[in-house]
């Protein structure tokens, strides 16, 4: 299993010197300051290939840009509407830049409107750590009154619209203020950045777009890009929903096992691959993170490693960011299921037998608490995270046979 380290680039508060301190030896990144829907050029990917390759003081890193993530699918073509057919031309000849540039690993998504969605981006722990946390009573609050949507009641039992609106009447103008910059904050390092008329405007357009109906946009672009992807030797692989249900009144189509099966099926291509992400899916109780690695393993590009603590015992509720080996996620049993369809792949003669991770998101711990990085993405709080599934990794991998 490759070790990588996610890296939002020049201004990432945490630095390559820090990744390459911390045992890495490849790095996930993407060009964050490039709108969605333009091209990449071989100019800008050479650039960040240089800047992950170089320490502050000018000696080499060793480090490799082994994954994007992500190189993002606009909003356009998930709707199929304005530029999308110009947006798909902008990302063949994006992925052919990459391609040239000798990157194989494209992670991306198909959220409808919103990438990631917390409402509390630094909840303090009895330890003194703090984490990202999604609280539904918060959010509920956020969608029936302060977004206003039209038609939020019919997604909520009565019982969470009371303790919604008892908690927004609770809330000072600034806890407000909060709770909507944590729901709408989005990917971390991207161009946009979406105001609360943003998000109504989106939603707006997507009234009409049921799931069956962003499945099939979904497929459609894959039927344009995955042909591509295959010639050049590049290995697609999307990222879950995260949360993985429904939210604002918007179709969800990769948050299950049944999600991803039917997408592989329909686009049925080893270039049409899934980035197994623990913490987006363990966030419902009905996903078996193992049973999908051992099931849907030989599509798996990409591993992101975290771990979540669901707060009820409803199949999806409140949860918030774990330690790594503490959440509700077997994290033993999946490492030990990514490492027997590495043995599978190396039996086969596959090239990409191992399977690059990283430990995703993490909890702010020690001097993480002042150093302020990208929600999520501490430095020792990663690092701690690292150095745990590097020990499962050990412990199971001289035991582990086809």
């Amino acid at each position: 299993m490759r070790q990588t380290w996610r890296w939002f680039g020049p201004r990432d508060l945490v630095s390559i010197d820090d990744v390459r301190q911390a045992g890495a030896v490849g790095v996930v990144s993407a060009l964050h300051h490039v709108p969605t829907g333009a091209v990449w050029t071989p100019d800008e990917i050479a650039r960040r290939q240089a800047e992950i390759g170089t320490m502050k003081d000018g000696t080499p890193s060793t480090l490799t840009w082994d994954v994007v993530e992500s190189l993002p699918v606009s909003e356009d073509i998930k709707k199929q509407k304005g530029d999308w057919r110009a947006h798909l031309d902008a990302y063949r000849d994006s992925l052919r830049h990459l391609a040239a540039a000798g990157i194989e690993v494209i992670c991306y998504n198909f959220m409808p409107v919103l990438d990631w969605t917390r409402t509390d981006l630094a909840w303090k722990r009895p330890s003194g750590a703090t984490c990202m946390r999604f609280d539904l009573t918060d959010f509920a609050a956020f969608d029936l009154f302060i977004l206003a949507r039209p038609g939020a009641t019919d997604d909520y039992e009565e019982a969470l619209q009371a303790a919604a609106e008892a908690r927004f009447r609770a809330m000072s103008d600034a806890d407000r203020d909060q709770l909507a910059g944590n729901v709408v904050f989005g990917l971390p390092g991207a161009a946009e950045r979406f105001t609360l008329e943003d998000v109504r405007a989106h939603l707006g357009e997507y009234s009409g777009i049921s799931e069956d109906r962003l499945r099939g946009h979904m497929i459609d672009f894959l039927s344009e890009i995955v042909p591509l992807a295959e010639e050049l030797g590049l290995r697609l692989c999307c990222h879950p929903d995260d949360p993985p249900v429904p939210l604002l009144g918007l179709p969800r189509i990769m948050s299950t096992e049944a999600h991803y099966a039917a997408v592989m099926r329909a686009v049925d291509s080893p270039a049409n691959g899934i980035t197994l992400c623990s913490g987006s899916l363990g966030a419902r109780a009905d996903n078996d993170l193992p049973g999908m690695m051992d099931r849907l393993g030989d599509r798996v590009h990409f591993l992101h490693l975290r771990n979540v603590t669901r707060e009820t015992g409803a199949v999806f509720g409140s949860f918030h960011e774990a330690e790594h080996l503490g959440g509700d996620t077997d994290m033993v049993a999946l490492v030990e299921a990514a490492l027997r369809e590495e043995a599978r792949r190396r039996a086969s003669g596959r090239a990409d037998w191992s399977i690059p991770f990283r430990p995703d998101h993490g909890q702010d711990i020690l001097d993480d608490l002042g150093r302020r990085a990208q929600p999520g993405y501490p430095s020792i709080g990663r690092l701690k995270g690292l150095a745990e599934l590097r020990g499962i990794i050990a412990a199971l991998e001289p035991r582990i046979a086809v």
